[in-house]
């Protein structure tokens, strides 16, 4: 069969530097930090004090509050970026066959913060079962899909991936397939996350997982960098309208980027550790690259997934050099976690707005927070340290791996 061809026409953003898509990319262009002391609850015990929150937001001002206390943040989050991507497509809602329209969302955890607070009332209280109606629906991820399809009508394929980090690019992927399969017109398609609370940053701080920088939280996100520690924990989300070709084309739409290729692929190694030569990673690349139809010389810039681990931000370097050869001297490479911390299975959405902005300002964002050389990296790669940098990008590549050795890759391509 042929295969549809898939474009972005319409984005939307809710991050850490910024809770618009012009403000995020704004705060990528300008290197800005969203890594500030916890305010969300009294961190001072923790070992990790600060976090990538979501700022200035009052979920009042997107919706009747009395809605808003029936969902999570992560689905509070997925409904007011998905506002923002509907409006920017300019989709004319009343015109779509309702059928052909989808929602294909991620989200690694969904409802943390109201688990733990759901079970903390309980633990504290005389023994007696009182939870909230709306513990169960609040808490399960795939009612972030579900809410959405409510609110716009929408009853095509609808469900929320759940790969851990990998989730949002994992429900990117499978819209790109189901659209070029023919199984949809459009797909609403992203992935929130809100886990900035005592289970979330306590539970990464037991795996040893985040940075402890406490004393200056703004440069503590530092991929690449000899002194890395750890990741700082993000929230916040990213929405994708995704939309066969012929079907934008027909209606005058916007485009941004076309989508071409993905891939997928598992380390099958360990549940938190990535496999130290990359050998998934390199898998994902090449299927992604075989998948679209094109060679490692066509990709201009990669977004990687780059959470700054000691172990991490090594392995996948290593799988971009195999992949790519010579031609990875010739790239832009770039971590944007080093601005919005890592927001966990909403990583992948933002990253790869940051990747389809890139494509359509012709400019790289940075990987900040950039002091010592690690001996262990290759100096002659171009890690884009410190500023953006202007160039052309025609095609993009996105890295995102999950807990579990979940891997998946996405490749955008300038429209044409």
């Amino acid at each position: 069969m042929t295969l549809k061809r898939v474009v972005v026409t319409g984005l939307g953003a809710l991050t850490p530097i910024g809770n618009t898509l012009s403000e995020y990319w704004q705060g990528l262009e300008e290197g800005r930090s969203g890594a500030a002391p916890i305010t969300r609850f009294d961190a001072s015990r923790f070992k990790t004090r600060f976090a990538c929150e979501v700022k200035n937001f009052d979920i009042g001002n997107f919706m009747d509050r009395k809605e808003a206390r029936k969902m999570d943040p992560f689905a509070q989050y997925a409904m007011v970026v998905v506002d923002e991507a509907i409006r920017d497509s300019g989709l004319p809602l009343k015109e779509l066959n309702p059928d052909r329209v989808g929602v294909i969302w991620g989200s690694g955890i969904g409802g943390l913060l109201t688990f733990q607070e759901e079970v903390k009332a309980f633990a504290l209280g005389d023994g007696t079962p009182r939870f909230n109606p709306f513990f169960i629906p609040k808490m399960i991820p795939d009612l972030s899909a579900g809410h959405i399809s409510i609110r716009y009508g929408f009853r095509g394929p609808n469900f929320v991936t759940v790969s851990a980090c990998a989730s949002s690019t994992n429900a990117i992927y499978d819209a790109f397939t189901y659209i070029r399969l023919g199984k949809a017109d459009v797909i609403v398609t992203g992935g929130s996350e809100a886990a900035v609370c005592e289970a979330g940053v306590g539970g990464f701080n037991a795996m040893k997982a985040l940075s402890e920088r406490n004393d200056s939280p703004e440069t503590a996100s530092r991929p690449y960098d000899k002194d890395r520690d750890g990741f700082v924990l993000g929230e916040g989300g990213g929405a994708l309208i995704l939309e066969e070709y012929e079907h934008a084309k027909k209606r005058g739409a916007k485009i941004y980027a076309e989508i071409i290729g993905g891939g997928m692929s598992a380390d099958a190694y360990h549940i938190t550790a990535p496999h130290p030569e990359g050998a998934g990673i390199t898998k994902v690349m090449e299927h992604a690259l075989e998948d679209a139809g094109i060679t490692p010389a066509d990709v201009d810039y990669i977004n990687t997934h780059g959470t700054s681990t000691p172990l991490g931000d090594i392995g996948e370097i290593r799988a971009i050099q195999k992949v790519f050869g010579e031609h990875a001297y010739r790239m832009n490479i770039s971590s944007t976690k080093s601005m919005t911390g890592h927001l966990l299975g909403a990583a992948g959405a933002i990253e790869a707005l940051a990747c389809i902005m890139a494509i359509h300002k012709s400019v790289v964002p940075p990987t900040i927070n950039h002091f010592t050389d690690d001996e262990g990296l290759d100096p002659k790669l171009n890690l884009t340290f410190n500023k953006a940098q202007k160039r052309e990008v025609k095609v993009a590549l996105s890295n995102t791996f999950g807990f579990g050795g979940h891997n998946f890759s996405i490749l955008l391509k300038k429209p044409s």
